[in-house]
């Protein structure tokens, strides 16, 4: 039977600790949102009708025989309570007379590990529950692992349904000793084992006498009594400009929240990626201007000068400690989505109030989460854990995450969905960022452009094997060569022959071969020339990644379209006859998929032309649009 609740504290009360924000985590049923109805409970912070309503449910769906089912308390999703599980993150808060909380109710299931991430990412403590009868399992060190590279330092060990087990103490020894040798390498500052049955409530916020074995605190003291330094207060100031706010032609002010540190009226502050300075005139927050403000307030900034500045610049004190700004760094990625991870592929990156372009240039190694050995991999999977290094697209500003964890950490978004795909922690700068700066050239792309007397242009032609790709596009090169154009050709099997001959057919090789491809055929267009690209690229990302390294009119998508049973008949070489008898892998319209282009330039289909119908279609399009025409100054 469930005991009364306990009063909780009086509003008016002073705590005499900062709030704590502490997540529970574990593997799925291990009983986290027992333990946290529990606490709810305890501490009367259930609205009536919300525990009317859950004791209904528990007679109609509950998992107690009709008894009040505390993991309703948080399981809101019908999906949840039908299944029992939870799937996204709830937030709770209570308080007691010293201290108030805020918990993060995160998944266990490992399905849903990236919202265990999500909740993760900004709590200060972490209570991983392990179900007595079941032991440490692979996802109780999956998130333990998480945990420590999210920067949590504080853990408790929750043995909980020790009433399952009889209150064994040997059992209970048992786990926390297990736990403690895989925990030995995680840089904690502190993890305490805690012997509990949520359902009862052992040892959750009192003693109830079963466990006369264990002298320490309970969980409920040891919550109230951990001190969890503010970083981010004493981290040096950082403020990422969220939007520039002009109402009026007299009003400039710089709108975000302090990530990290303090700031006060009158400080000099500096743009950290240009060292632009000014002095802080005013702190307007929404009540009124404030003399300083610290981490996690909201507010407007106004300087004293005119300086350059825009979303996603970082201010910060100019005798402080200052951030990296380059465009390569190592992290551990968490990667988050069914798709995997591929080296070379590009996505939008959000680090602050930054978006830009990256790419994992390398995945140096995966972490086993059982045994944190480094394991060799091309990819990364659901889940995953990986040692990256990454590139963006143009300096970014950051701080390694053990230093500052609003400035070190970043997701990875696809660029095609918006999906969030993973979340990266960044562990330090590559000192090849700081060692190669780009050269500035006196001959611009324009001059060599002009110089040739065409515009320059990528011709991409994609589709299936056999599809006709590489036959239309020897015949547009011939026809401008005869006309005079500077054309270059780059065909699939002759980059492999030579640039690319270390590279196989996997998905991670398909796309680190287009990405070669892409960085030569933009320096191509660099050169003042027309680049002809005939390569199956299947995949949309890489096509679209290439598209994004040179100007919006430099690119020219040419999609050359067959059926799969037209491309087998014309093959010359055979190779589907042998994809499908299972000689060749990974055969692009066999066993491995071609994504279509949803909006090319050019659209050519096969079958109902020949092939040099189809060329003269592709030099119509190029003259219509200004591709053939010179400029009218050759001299300029």
């Amino acid at each position: 039977m469930l005991e009364g609740p306990i009063a909780a504290a009086p509003k008016s009360v002073a705590f005499d600790k900062p709030p704590l924000r502490f997540l529970t985590c574990g593997s799925v049923d291990d009983g986290k949102s027992t333990l946290i109805g529990r606490l709810l409970f305890d501490f009367a912070a259930i609205p009536e009708d919300q525990l009317a309503a859950v004791e209904k449910d528990s007679r109609r769906i509950g998992t107690t025989g009709g008894a009040l089912d505390l993991a309703l308390l948080l399981d809101g999703l019908e999906a949840e309570r039908q299944q029992g599980i939870t799937i996204d993150v709830a937030y709770r808060y209570f308080r007691t007379a010293t201290r108030a909380f805020i918990i993060a109710d995160t998944p266990g299931h490992e399905q849903y590990t990236r919202n265990m991430a999500t909740g993760a990412s900004n709590c200060d403590a972490a209570v991983l529950l392990v179900d007595a009868r079941k032991g440490v399992l692979p996802q109780t060190q999956r998130h333990a692992l998480i945990c420590a590279l999210l920067g949590i330092k504080h853990v408790v060990l929750a043995v909980n349904k020790l009433d399952l087990v009889d209150f064994s103490e040997e059992v209970f020894s048992a786990i926390a000793s297990r736990f403690a040798e895989f925990a030995k390498d995680l840089d904690l500052s502190s993890l305490v084992a805690i012997p509990i049955s949520a359902l009862i409530g052992e040892n959750v916020v009192e003693r109830r006498g079963n466990t006369p074995w264990y002298g320490g605190p309970t969980l409920l003291e040891r919550l109230e009594t951990l001190d969890v330094s503010p970083i981010a207060r004493d981290a040096p100031f950082r403020f990422p400009i969220q939007w520039v706010n002009r109402p009026h032609s007299d009003f400039r002010g710089f709108a975000g929240t302090i990530a990290s540190g303090a700031i006060r009226r009158g400080d000099r502050i500096a743009v950290a990626s240009s060292g632009q300075n000014s002095k802080v005139e005013r702190i307007v927050a929404f009540d009124g201007d404030l003399a300083q403000a610290e981490a996690g307030t909201a507010v407007t900034l106004t300087l004293a000068d005119e300086i350059d500045a825009a979303r996603g610049d970082v201010f910060i004190r100019p005798e402080q400690k200052p951030p990296y700004v380059l465009d390569q760094f190592s992290a551990f990625v968490v990667w988050m989505s069914e798709d995997h991870l591929l080296p070379g592929r590009s996505y939008l990156m959000r680090i602050g109030n930054q978006f830009v372009p990256a790419a994992v240039t390398s995945l140096r190694y995966k972490l086993d989460v059982e045994t944190r050995e480094h394991i060799a991999a091309r990819q990364l999977e659901l889940n995953e854990i990986g040692d990256c290094h990454l590139s963006t697209s143009a300096p970014v500003t950051f701080d390694c995450y053990a230093d500052n964890r609003p400035t070190g950490g970043f997701i990875l978004i696809d660029r095609l969905t918006n999906a969030t795909v993973g979340a990266g922690m960044i562990t330090h700068p590559l000192s090849r960022a700081e060692n190669v700066h780009r050269q500035f050239l006196s001959v611009t792309k324009e001059e060599r452009a002009r110089l040739n007397a065409q515009k320059p242009a990528i011709l991409w032609f994609t589709g299936l094997p056999s599809a006709g790709k590489s036959t239309i596009a020897n015949l547009v090169e011939k026809a401008l060569h005869r006309s005079g154009v500077h054309t270059y050709m780059l065909d699939g099997d002759n980059v492999r022959l030579g640039l690319n001959r270390d590279l196989g057919f996997t998905e991670a090789d398909r796309v680190e071969n287009i990405r070669r491809v892409g960085e030569v055929a933009k320096l191509f267009v660099d050169a003042g020339l027309t680049v002809l690209c005939s390569f199956i690229s299947p995949f949309a990302a890489e096509r679209r990644m290439i598209r994004t390294l040179v100007a919006g009119n430099e690119f020219i998508e040419i999609y050359v379209q067959a059926s799969v049973e037209t491309c087998a008949r014309r093959d010359p070489k055979g190779l589907y006859r042998r994809a499908r008898s299972g000689e060749i892998r990974n055969f692009t319209g066999v066993d491995s998929p071609y994504e279509v282009p949803e909006a090319p330039e050019l659209r050519l289909d096969t079958e109902g032309s020949t092939p040099q119908e189809l060329a003269d279609k592709v030099l119509a399009w190029l003259k219509q649009h200004g591709y053939l025409q010179a400029p009218q100054d050759k001299s300029a």
